[in-house]
């Protein structure tokens, strides 16, 4: 495999102690493919080399992310810190909290639904061909797969949500969907890890770019 380019690290230091977490993660995790980077970078993300073995890839979501990276589609996130930890570089594909969105505080008024799930309710046929980056919340993860069935059809979904009420159920319900996503099994999860995923995913297709190459696993 190509060297693995942290799009954020920018200055010496931090090339350097990214250069060594990936070298450490590539003897934790193998280091086979497209989905073996995204389980490297989880596990420098969580610090947890078990993480890899939960990480699920449904419906060719790799390729599908890089397309929908290639084609700068719109990228939509439950909660600020997913928001600010997804790079800005490598890619020219808007990004938006669901918590901005004005157009969502009548569905909270109206449904009594959380915040993050009445701004994807706002979205609407929005979320077509968007990537939805869940890091947080379940009840975010629920509303995008019950959009999912009502026939919006997003380029890709990472769903991580984390905790002990509807994180597990909201991720096996999205694995369940006929739609392209990465996702992690049980309660565990959080920002972390949907950061990670998404910002490998531009890694990946900036180097694709770079190298003029069109391959997945």
């Amino acid at each position: 495999m190509v060297e693995t380019s942290d799009l954020g690290a920018v200055t010496p230091q931090a090339r350097e102690i990214s250069s060594r977490s990936r070298s450490i993660a590539k003897e934790i995790v193998g280091d086979t493919g497209y989905r073996d980077r995204i389980r490297q970078r989880c596990v420098i993300a969580t610090g947890d080399p078990e993480f890899a073995n939960l990480l699920r890839f449904g419906n060719d979501p790799v390729r599908a992310g890089i397309d929908a990276i290639r084609r700068n589609s719109a990228v939509y996130t439950d909660i600020r810190m997913v928001f600010v930890g997804i790079s800005k570089i490598g890619h020219g594909c808007p990004i938006t909290c669901v918590l901005d969105l004005a157009a969502g505080k009548d569905f909270v008024d109206r449904y009594g639904v959380t915040r993050t799930s009445a701004g994807f309710m706002a979205l609407g046929r929005d979320l077509d061909d968007s990537i939805i980056v869940v890091g947080n919340a379940p009840s975010a993860a629920l509303t995008v797969c019950e959009l999912i069935k009502e026939g919006a059809c997003p380029a890709l979904v990472i769903g991580t949500p984390v905790g002990f009420v509807n994180a597990a159920e909201s991720k096996e319900l999205l694995r369940s969907l006929d739609v392209p996503s990465i996702t992690c099994t049980g309660t565990r999860g959080g920002t972390p890890v949907a950061v990670a995923c998404m910002n490998e995913l531009i890694a990946i297709t900036a180097q694709e770019v770079g190298d003029g190459r069109g391959d997945a696993d």
